[in-house]
């Protein structure tokens, strides 16, 4: 199981942190969210896909084609604990020789787009004091961290959820 662990989760690391080497700097050069969190999310939904093969490479190659919910979810959610810790360490290399403004850089635009909703002047205020201790957050590696992991696990969790539900089927049993 160690080795299908992994090779598939280190694919999966790989596949996003290079499109997000690939694609972060195009995405920090204007709007932070949009068509480059479409592009960021459908890229960690397909590297997540690894999850799927992973967990079907297991059972048949490890368990003669059956598996239970129990084994499919801890061999998933292993594949997703190492692409997702990739992911994090993809980010902070970006983040500190590619990008080290863009905390900065989503502040600003998170705060404008509160002023071009047209957004009370003490709503504004509010925004930029959120902002501010967002930024000032963001500075602790430990923090960053944290928030990367929130951006990418809950994502895989989803994919071992359905994945382990999909492979769990008994041999010969019908698709519903």
């Amino acid at each position: 199981m160690r080795k299908i662990v992994l090779t598939f989760g280190l694919i999966a690391g790989a596949i996003m942190a290079t499109m997000m080497a690939i694609t972060m700097p195009f995405a920090n050069q204007g709007d932070h969210g949009g068509k480059w969190e479409i592009i960021g999310y459908t890229t960690m939904i397909l590297a997540f896909l690894m999850v799927y093969f992973g967990v079907r490479t297991y059972r048949d190659n490890e368990l003669a084609g059956r598996i239970r919910f129990g084994q499919a979810f801890k061999v998933g959610i292993l594949i997703t604990l190492i692409a997702s810790t990739c992911y994090v360490g993809a980010w902070e290399v970006i983040y500190r020789t590619m990008v080290p403004d863009f905390m900065e850089k989503y502040a600003a635009q998170t705060i404008e787009k509160v002023r071009a909703s047209g957004a009370s002047e003490a709503e504004i205020d509010a925004q930029r004091q959120k902002m501010a201790a967002m930024v000032e957050g963001y500075k602790n590696p430990v923090v960053r961290a944290g928030w990367t992991y929130l951006e990418v696990f809950p994502v895989g969790l989803v994919v071992v959820l359905v994945s382990a539900g999909i492979l769990s089927r008994k041999q010969g049993e019908a698709a519903a």
